[in-house]
């Protein structure tokens, strides 16, 4: 197997996102078939405490700065967090993901159902991931004792273009954030968004952070922006698919063993378009109507491309769902 590097070069990362396209995808493939196989895994995300966010991410409809459709709405009970993740499990999905619009984790009453919804989901026999802001050491250990499997902290952009996307806290927030999710041994889960305005440079800037993370995140979230009207970020353009997939190649590409996730703004994909992320090396997608407050692909859709394709990940296959 190839050499897992954690120095790369931003000069380096730009050389790879601008190769021509299928040379590109092949190397990824290659190092994709070294590492990993051909199933996808399907991974649900569920917003358990919407809007109201103290944050002002210039992409997001959650933030309180903002006015969009998004209503602010209490946090989920535990049983019904739970019953979703039931029905997500029934549906095929391996992966149940919890979404907090905090700005930062509090210790107090929610934060104790936080732990209580995550050791329901692991005994449910799902693997359990939490967003939820920035969180400290001992909030990490906690989670980490409740039996989370990974905590989501994307570092969105690149550190010189961040300042002109969030203010309301630092590049330096975000990555002692992933810190402490490493010291307590819960997986990290860290990507990134493009179609922020960004240029390529930014692009393999974030990406190198990324990649120079020792060990790699074992997930690496893909996402382009779901532009959201009221958010400072509205008119911008969709993104090209084959940017999309110079992304997953090289993240592939840098951290050979971490799932790369197709995320956001994947509803605005083709089948086409969606398998060529996979050949670059994706090998994992949300399953479900919704990504938190943004819609995402018919569920059924899902499972019949995947099928046709092959690459249904074998619990899924294993779940008995209706096709």
């Amino acid at each position: 197997m190839a050499d897992i590097r954690h120095d790369w070069t931003t000069a380096e990362i730009q050389d790879l996102l601008h190769q021509p396209l299928l040379d590109l995808v092949y190397r990824a493939q290659t190092l994709h078939r070294q590492y990993s196989d051909r199933q996808i895994q399907l991974a649900t995300l569920l917003s358990v405490k919407t809007g109201g966010c103290a944050e002002n991410c210039a992409y997001c409809p959650q933030s309180a700065h903002y006015e969009t459709t998004v209503q602010k709405q209490p946090i989920l009970p535990v049983a019904e967090v739970l019953a979703s993740a039931q029905k997500a499990k029934d549906l095929g999905a391996s992966r149940f993901c919890m979404g907090w619009a905090w700005r930062e984790i509090r210790d107090g009453e929610a934060f104790d159902q936080m732990l209580e919804m995550v050791q329901g989901v692991k005994n449910l026999g799902l693997e359990a991931c939490v967003t939820a802001g920035m969180l400290n050491e001992s909030q990490a250990q906690r989670l980490a004792a409740a039996g989370l499997t990974a905590y989501n902290h994307n570092l969105d952009t690149s550190p010189e273009n961040y300042d002109n996307i969030i203010t309301t806290r630092t590049y330096g927030d975000r990555l002692q954030t992933l810190d402490h999710v490493r010291q307590s041994g819960v997986q990290v889960c860290s990507g990134g968004i493009i179609g922020l305005g960004e240029t390529w440079g930014d692009r393999a800037q974030m990406l190198q952070v990324l990649a120079t993370l020792q060990p790699h995140p074992e997930s690496v979230p893909i996402n382009a922006l779901v532009a959201v009207a009221g958010t400072p970020l509205a008119d911008q353009p969709p993104v090209d698919p084959f940017d999309l997939v110079r992304m997953c190649a090289t993240a592939r590409i840098l951290m050979p063993k971490a799932r790369v996730r197709l995320s956001a703004g994947r509803s605005r994909l083709s089948d086409e378009a969606q398998v060529l992320c996979f050949l670059a090396g994706a090998n994992s997608i949300f399953y479900g109507d919704k990504l938190l407050t943004t819609a995402n692909p018919d569920q059924d859709s899902d499972r019949q491309l995947l099928e046709k394709i092959g690459a249904l990940e074998e619990q899924t296959l294993a779940s008995g769902c209706s096709k």
